[in-house]
């Protein structure tokens, strides 16, 4: 049921959704003025939500900062790679689909080829409405392979389907492996205060190495303040999602 309700708050929190409400409701209100005032109010949100220095400066204050390499441990066990940067839907399912945040798969194998952690823990089922037997961990733990990684170095966990049971089943997998002690959570910027605030209410106290950043430097251009983006709608979409979640997590005393 929380998982149906997650994917219902995504609906309701779509800034596409809300646009489409109000030039429906332009088209259906009979009053000339109010309808005037619902067409005025689609283009003010419109511009706002396409302005991409307003959603730039949302998720600069969102997204936790980089991790220099100097600031974790010189060897810790294991990488903890959260998935949610793979279509498990699109087929033909011999290949794998990246899409954004790809850089969390990227940053955990520099990690492993550095030394930095003796194994990459891949934690992630599907996130799908229906439950697929395709997994997004398979996925990741195919493109490592590819990359060299060995099987000894992987540590699979595919049954979670939110952040709460990625940190659920990962506990169970340190407690049941002595060896993995010290951890390194790597995962979206975006993603990591709710992904760190989940592992400290298992116990668990991961190294966070935030990766995947959808936030750019601050420019002085004039693009930056004028130019409208559609990609801005998305990345609007992406940040309420994620506030939302961090704040029902909190509520429930998941996060």
């Amino acid at each position: 049921m929380f998982f149906v309700l997650s994917k219902l708050l995504d609906f309701v929190l779509s800034p596409a959704v809300w646009l489409v409400v109000l030039l429906l409701a332009a088209v259906l209100v009979r009053q000339p003025a109010r309808r005037r005032q619902l067409l005025l109010a689609t283009l003010a949100l419109l511009l706002l939500l396409t302005n991409p220095g307003l959603i730039n400066e949302a998720l600069l204050a969102w997204e936790l900062p980089p991790v220099r390499l100097r600031q974790l441990p010189p060897r810790a066990d294991a990488a903890v790679l959260l998935t949610g940067i793979t279509s498990v839907s699109k087929s033909p399912h011999d290949r794998v689909y990246l899409h954004e945040g790809a850089d969390r798969l990227t940053n955990a194998l520099w990690l492993w080829r550095a030394g930095r952690v003796r194994y990459i823990l891949v934690s992630g089922g599907s996130g799908a409405m229906l439950q697929k037997a395709h997994t997004e961990a398979a996925d990741l733990i195919t493109l490592l392979h590819l990359a060299g990684v060995p099987d000894s170095a992987i540590i699979k966990e595919d049954q979670s389907r939110n952040t709460r049971e990625n940190a659920l089943f990962t506990r169970r997998i340190t407690q049941a492996r002595s060896e993995l002690d010290t951890l390194i959570l790597v995962t979206s910027a975006f993603h990591q205060r709710r992904a760190l605030g989940c592992f400290a209410q298992v116990g668990l106290h991961p190294q966070p190495f935030p990766a995947g950043y959808y936030s750019t430097d601050r420019a002085a251009t004039p693009d930056y303040w004028l130019m409208p983006d559609p990609q801005a709608l998305s990345r609007w979409s992406l940040l309420l999602h994620e506030i939302s979640g961090y704040v029902v997590y909190k509520v429930l005393g998941y996060a």
